[in-house]
This record gives structure tokens, sequence and C-alpha cells, in this order.
């Protein structure tokens, strides 16, 4: 019998040398938190919500804390068109009435939210659902947005109804789930002074919360690679002053200036650094927080 027949088999070496290549990165982030916006299209894939709620467990597995805050802006809208009530946005935010309002809270708060929770357990983990409005985790504060009139240039203030934004967070109940060994996974509805329900939007909710429990890193997993450069190549590594060159010279625009404006905001107001993440990707997140390589867009402080 030759050497070769007990030759370990390449793939079991390669995952062997995979965890070695982690272990480095495990040992930095023990005890650390990381907040993760889960959205886009991998929530409607079993698939994917599967990968993802792997890799959450294995995170809290190796001694990082996850905390999850999820969208639904499609399952909204998919809701409203079925129940016949209209729906129209302003700069991307939903304008929402009281009937709207009771239908995001119902379908972010419940079907989603326990969805995600279940998915949760089935890869071995314990997840506690919530949503801001539970032990006032999130105080919002209405959204106040203005236009200018493009015939007039008079700039005109835009009532976008039950739209909020954090204002205030108290991270006691997180603490409380993250020490007894659980996963909070957090709808992105808050409740103002006033008692009113608030609809908030999820990348949003994910920083403003990455900010008041010092977060080692945030993730917002979305339906692109991540920053594209004018020739589409993947730009890997960002500050808020690259960010705002890019902006200004077109690089950046749409729907990924508010996310980047997310980023910025957290690793301003002290979260170690941001990562925007194709959540299309399995295991995306595992791959950016534990190989030298990485896999999306990261921000950081100039």
């Amino acid at each position: 019998m030759s050497n070769q027949d007990h030759a370990p088999d390449p793939a079991m070496l390669t995952k062997a040398e995979t965890l070695t290549e982690a272990l480095p990165y495990m040992q930095r982030y023990a005890g650390q938190t990381f907040v993760i916006k889960y959205g886009g299209h991998a929530m409607g894939d079993p698939e994917l919500a599967h990968d993802f709620a792997e890799d959450v467990v294995l995170l809290k597995a190796v001694g990082i804390n996850p905390i999850v805050v999820h969208g639904g802006g499609p399952q909204i809208g998919a809701m409203l068109k079925k129940l016949n009530v209209e729906s129209r946005f302003i700069d991307g935010l939903r304008v929402t009435n009281q009937d709207t309002m009771d239908i995001a809270e119902m379908v972010l708060s419940g079907a989603i939210n326990k969805e995600l929770v279940s998915w949760i357990a089935r890869a071995g983990g314990r997840a506690v659902g919530l949503s801001g409005k539970d032990a006032g985790l999130v105080i919002a504060e209405k959204v106040q947005r203005t236009t200018r009139d493009p015939d007039s240039n008079i700039e005109q203030v835009v009532d976008l109804g039950f739209v909020g934004e954090p204002a205030k967070i108290d991270r006691t109940i997180l603490d409380t789930i993250c020490g007894a060994g659980m996963i909070p996974v957090i709808a992105p509805i808050g409740v103002g002074a006033d008692g009113q329900t608030y609809n908030i939007n999820a990348d949003t909710m994910a920083g403003a919360i990455a900010a008041a429990v010092g977060a080692a890193r945030l993730f917002l997993l979305t339906d692109v690679p991540g920053v594209l450069d004018k020739q589409k190549n993947l730009l890997t590594d960002l500050t808020p002053a690259s960010i705002e060159a890019l902006t200004l010279d077109g690089t950046v625009h749409g729907g990924m200036i508010p996310k980047l404006e997310t980023c910025t905001h957290a690793v301003e107001r002290g979260v170690d650094a941001a990562v925007i993440l194709d959540g299309r990707v399995p295991h995306a997140m595992l791959l950016e927080i534990f190989t030298r390589r990485g896999a999306g867009t990261l921000v950081r402080k100039d």
C-alpha cells in the first residue's frame, strides 16, 4: 500500500487551512458585537435564509454577539397590494398613513420577524424577536423632509406620515438578551414619545443600534456586491472623505447614497467599521470577517 493511499483529502486540507486562517479573526472579535442589517432578495430565498441563519449562529458560537435588524419592504408592498391599500414613495421612503403603518407593523413585527427567529432556531441558535417598541428599545421621532419645487424653486416640506428615525436607543434589553446567550432579531418599528408608532428604514435603524451598543462591525446586506467605481470594479476600502468625493463626481448615486450615509454616521459615532455586502452570496459575511481578502466594501473613519 502506497503512502498516497493515506494522503489527506485535498478538500479537507483546504477546510482546515480556512479554519486556521479564521483563527486570529475569531480571537480579535471574541466578545465584540456585530449589528447585521438583513434584507434584499436574500430574505425571499429559503436557501440563502438558511445560510444566513447558520452564519449568525456560528458568530454566536465563536464568542461574537450578533444583533440582527431586518427589513421587509417588498413583503409590505405585497401585503398592501393584496389589501388594495395604495402606496407611494418620496426619496425612497414609503409615505405611511395609519392604515399603511398598521400593515407594516403586522408584516415586520409579525410574519418576517418570527420567520427569521425560526430559521435561527433550526440552525441551532436561540433568538428573541422584538421590535423597537419593546421595552422602549427605540424612541423615534417623525422624519422631516423637504423638496424643491422644480417650477418655482421654492423649498417645500414633505409629509411622509408615520415614517420615523431613531431619536434615543436604550441598549439595556439588548445587553440582557446577548448576555443570556441569545440573539436579538429586531423589526424596524419604533415608538414616539407620545406613543405613536413609526416605521423606520432598516438601514437607519441598524446604524443607530450599532452606534448605541458600540459595535465592532455594522453589516448592511444588500443586492449588490458593494460600492463600484465607474468601471464597475469593487471598491473595498472607503472613508467618509472618499465617499464625499465619490458622491460629488457621480460614482456613488441612487440608493447607495443613503446606505453610505448610514455607514458614515455609524463610524463617526464609534462603530469600528461598516461593511456593505452582497446578501445573495452564500456566507458573504463569514468571507468578509474571517478571510484576508474580504467580500464587500468596508467603511472606516479617516
